[in-house]
């Protein structure tokens, strides 16, 4: 997952739009993109019984960025991004990892920006995700937070390969799903984003203009609200933000689903210090799928630190995610503990190479069996984007 932090931003009032402001010109189309591929050299312990490859290539971040814009006579920046992504990491539906050659669209969705906020309407992340501020990346294309490649096993990696617990500290309920937001233009540093998703339970953007959803999805009317300050005293950069998010639930069991969390950045000198925590209620994150699940939880906290000079950067970082759930459930008490050393070099023209090394391990409690599983890795990586 990409991390994207939102800058100073404009919106449109209702008043501005009564009027057919049209471009002089029609709106500028680019298209560009990235991939994220890696060798690993891999060490990780048999889970009962079951053993993994001694190595790996990774080949993920499969992104084609398509984006329209232009300056309306009036002033207004109008606009249309669509990230299409080609095959899927994971099938959200199976739960296995996919296997067809498709593209989708991973996010669509339009804009109108000014010089009273920002207005956006489609399929793409929340004001909460948008506004976050957690560990840095120093690896091209990966990192702790939100990894977009990850070595580490676990209990059911031998039967659908992928983690347990959730490895983000960012809000991921409504992700790509079609919503709209707000964003209002910094003032002395601060800055307020508001979201408002109808329907979660489908990622990615969904057309929904001949009919209405059922009210019994699983998780609907997902409000998110998110504030973060940007400023620099002295040559120190400061980051700091804060989210809330709600949804209701498609059944009386469900509860009511509700992530929180504040992350930091602080820079000075080609140093980078960062770091977030995250907590979650009723909600239930494995796969890349967020189900409303009374008595499910996590929490999960992550911090690094980063140097960048020229093209060289370094760093390390750490991030520790636990089960929040309720004892009933039998899965308190998985944790999961994860360490990445490494850096990258720019070779210019958005190609970087980068080392990548990772050491994790996944405990699981006595309801799985009360074990720890190690992985180490090393692994070369290359990133390229266009």
């Amino acid at each position: 997952m990409k991390k994207i932090l939102l800058g100073t931003t404009a919106l449109v009032t209702v008043g501005l739009l009564a009027g057919p402001a049209l471009a002089s010109d029609p709106l500028k189309v680019t298209v560009g993109g990235n991939v994220v591929t890696g060798f690993y050299v891999v060490d990780a312990d048999n889970v009962t019984g079951t053993k993994f490859q001694t190595s790996k290539v990774a080949l993920v971040a499969r992104n084609i960025d398509i984006k329209a814009e232009g300056t309306l006579d009036n002033g207004i920046v109008a606009g249309v991004d669509a990230k299409l992504q080609l095959n899927n990491d994971w099938n959200s539906h199976n739960n296995v990892p996919a296997s067809s050659s498709i593209a989708t669209f991973r996010q669509l969705f339009a804009y109108l920006e000014g010089g009273f906020g920002r207005f956006e309407i489609g399929g793409t992340d929340g004001a909460a995700y948008k506004m976050h501020y957690t560990s840095p990346w120093f690896v091209p294309g990966n990192g702790v937070d939100s990894p977009n490649i990850y070595n580490g096993v676990s209990r059911r990696s031998g039967a659908v390969g992928g983690p347990e617990l959730r490895l983000s500290t960012f809000s991921l309920m409504a992700t790509d799903s079609n919503k709209v937001s707000y964003f209002t233009p910094r003032l002395a540093g601060f800055q307020l984003g508001l979201s408002y998703t109808p329907n979660a339970s489908d990622n990615n953007p969904t057309a929904n203009g001949l009919v209405i959803q059922q009210t019994n999805s699983n998780i609907t009317n997902v409000a998110e609200i998110a504030l973060n300050y940007a400023g620099t005293f002295g040559g120190v950069d400061l980051g700091l933000d804060g989210f809330y998010t709600k949804g209701d639930s498609g059944g009386s069991n469900n509860g009511t689903p509700q992530e929180y969390g504040f992350g930091g950045n602080l820079g000075y000198a080609g140093f980078t210090l960062g770091g977030a925590w995250y907590k979650s209620k009723d909600l239930d994150y494995k796969y890349g799928v967020s189900d409303a699940r009374k008595g499910y939880g996590a929490k999960v906290w992550t911090a690094g630190l980063k140097y960048a000079t020229g093209p060289w950067t370094v760093g390390a970082a750490y991030l520790d995610a636990q089960d929040d759930s309720d004892s009933f459930t039998g899965r308190n008490g998985r944790e999961s503990k994860g360490w990445q050393l490494g850096g990258g070099y720019n070779l210019g023209s958005g190609v970087d190479l980068g080392l990548d090394l990772q050491s994790t391990d996944n405990r699981h409690n006595n309801t799985w069996a009360a074990q720890t599983y190690t992985t180490n890795s090393a692994g070369l990586v290359l990133a390229i984007a266009f």
